[in-house]
């Protein structure tokens, strides 16, 4: 049998592992300035491009799942990846 501090352990050094990993990557905010089109094998995904708050030069492709529409503010985890062109 473990001890019951080994679990307190384990749940304390996941948690503190956990929320210092997503503090390192914070979201950015991205406004959608237009609706592409649908993509993926139903129609469930909406490409759009979006503008960043904070840098207002850049633009990318991104895919989104679920209702959005022009002037939605997206909180993006990962901004490096672009989403490639519809066919």
């Amino acid at each position: 049998l473990l001890h019951p501090f080994f679990f307190f352990f384990f749940f304390f050094f996941f948690t503190y592992f956990f929320l210092h990993t997503s503090m390192e990557s914070p979201t950015k905010l991205a406004i959608v300035q237009k609706v592409i089109g649908r993509t993926g094998s139903r129609g469930q995904v909406t490409q759009v491009r979006v503008k960043f708050l904070d840098d207002q030069n850049r633009l990318i492709m991104r895919n989104v799942k679920g209702p959005v529409r022009e002037g939605d503010i997206l909180a993006l985890m990962e901004t490096e990846r672009e989403a490639r062109r519809l066919r």
